[in-house]
């Protein structure tokens, strides 16, 4: 996850979020009046995540994890780096740690071994041990499943907080990293200019129904179609509803649904 925004230990979803659409930790999100707007009507919005989810009808992130631990080890190891580097490191790692207890006897030192491929991977390992012991001494070696809270860990901003609650979790979430806030800003989907306007924004403006996998879906058009350097608007399903003054292409693509990958770098 390249994003430079920033964020029980049972794995299972909690459906009843995902219904009802409201993210459970935390107070709910309230626009402030200021803020930019979506330059999209609702029917053109519905339209574009009802394309993004015949395409992909169950997205998933590309970090590989094992439980919710390691998953927030791997997105904390993420800032400033792509899935596929630290997937080839964490591989190897969550298969001897996959819980605090066994990451503080693994040590920094021999961590940093496992994780040296990884930019900024001193300090990265310091959080992750920091964070560890503190689950240990404060939430009894669990991950919780509290935007809030997560926050509290060293290393741990609202981005991770997020992707960590929607991915193990079940809440909708919006984990705002630099393909979202790119693609916000180009399209005008939520054009603002921090991470967490766009956040904002965004959680205003996508339909209920749609709001669990948005992050995702928005993270892989960005990643794999609407690309920083040359988006492929020849490839994109919504070119036809883009607003973007970027793009070369008025004709939408054909919807093929995506059969699941094997995560980058595995």
């Amino acid at each position: 996850m390249t994003a430079k925004a920033d964020g029980k230990a049972a794995g299972g979803s909690k459906t009843a979020n995902k219904k009802t659409g409201k993210p459970k930790s935390g107070a709910a999100r309230k626009p402030s009046k200021g803020l930019p707007r979506c330059k999209y009507s609702q029917a053109e919005i519905r339209q574009i995540f009802s394309r993004f989810q015949k395409l992909r009808p169950e997205p998933r992130g590309e970090l590989y994890h094992t439980n919710p631990y390691t998953l927030l080890v791997a997105v904390t190891l993420s800032a400033q780096a792509t899935d596929a580097g630290v997937n080839k490191a964490t591989k190897p790692l969550f298969d001897v740690v996959d819980a605090p207890e066994k990451m503080v006897a693994l040590g920094e030192e021999k961590l940093r071994d496992y994780i040296k491929t990884i930019g900024l991977y001193r300090n990265k390992a310091k959080n992750v041990i920091k964070l560890s012991e503190k689950l240990i001494s404060d939430f009894n070696g669990k991950v919780p499943d509290d935007r809030d809270l997560l926050t509290t860990l060293p290393g741990v901003g609202r981005k991770t907080a997020n992707v960590v609650v929607s991915m193990a979790f079940g809440q909708p979430t919006i984990a705002v990293d630099t393909h979202i806030f790119r693609i916000g800003n180009r399209i005008g989907l939520a054009p603002g200019k921090t991470p967490d306007e766009v956040e904002a924004i965004l959680e205003r403006v996508i339909p209920k129904e749609f709001l669990y996998h948005a992050h995702h879906w928005l993270i892989l058009h960005g990643r794999y179609t609407c690309k920083a350097r040359k988006p492929e608007c020849e490839h994109c399903i919504i070119a036809d509803l883009c607003k973007s003054k970027e793009k070369t292409c008025d004709v939408a693509a054909p919807i093929v649904p995506i059969k699941e990958q094997p995560l980058p770098g595995l």
